[in-house]
């Protein structure tokens, strides 16, 4: 999501005025993402606690196994399920797609037609198309992909988040927007949380035994 942002700022042509707007979308965004994320995981696990455990290899099995019991919350963690999967698929496809166009120096934003940005457009469509077909893949072990992209996204984003900050306190680039000592020290517990949370994630995932 990183990565989107950005370029998702750019390509909507925001400027230095609109830093403030873009701040409290951010926020805003981030509230409610984090808000239905744990409702769903409370609602899902108060409704199908069982003693010893329910196994579910994934969201969709929790709403099938809500539905005998409550149908209206099985339709809406569905409904949820689809808007989210579709809106990852978007995001995850044009933040490659945007990269892409930015380390070959390729034309890539949406306001481009398809003839203007041919590359822009092929990659984002193949990526559409591999992962419907990931997907649909009859025996496919998607629990196992799943946790495959996150213990790779987990090992990434820290250094993503140190060049990020490298780069905030980078005052030829950043000018009146540098960090402040008080951004800094913020940003470095988060940085660090995240290090450590990830990390004890991508290890739970990889080597579940551990954890039991």
């Amino acid at each position: 999501m990183i990565f989107f942002q950005q370029s998702s700022v750019v390509d909507k042509g925001m400027t230095e005025k609109d830093i403030p707007f873009g701040k409290v979308d951010t926020a805003v965004g981030a509230f409610f993402t984090v808000v239905v994320a744990i409702f769903c995981v409370i609602l899902t696990g108060t409704l199908l606690f069982k003693p010893g455990g329910v196994d579910i290899d994934s969201a969709a099995q929790a709403a099938i196994a809500i539905m005998d019991s409550y149908p209206i919350v099985a339709y809406a963690i569905a409904i949820g399920l689809f808007d989210a999967g579709l809106l990852g698929a978007i995001c995850i496809s044009l933040a490659s797609s945007w990269a892409t166009g930015e380390v070959f120096g390729w034309a890539h934003s949406i306001n481009n037609k398809i003839s203007e940005a041919p590359m822009f457009y092929a990659i984002y469509f193949l990526s559409l198309i591999f992962a419907g077909i990931v997907v649909l893949t009859p025996g496919a072990p998607l629990v196992l992909i799943t946790l495959f992209v996150q213990v790779i996204a987990v090992t990434l984003l820290p250094a993503a988040l140190v060049f990020l900050l490298i780069l905030l306190n980078n005052e030829e680039i950043m000018g009146k927007y540098k960090n402040t000592l008080m951004q800094n020290i913020w940003s470095c517990l988060i940085v660090i949380s995240i290090i450590i949370v990830s990390t004890l994630y991508a290890l739970s995932a990889v080597f579940p035994e551990m954890f039991k």
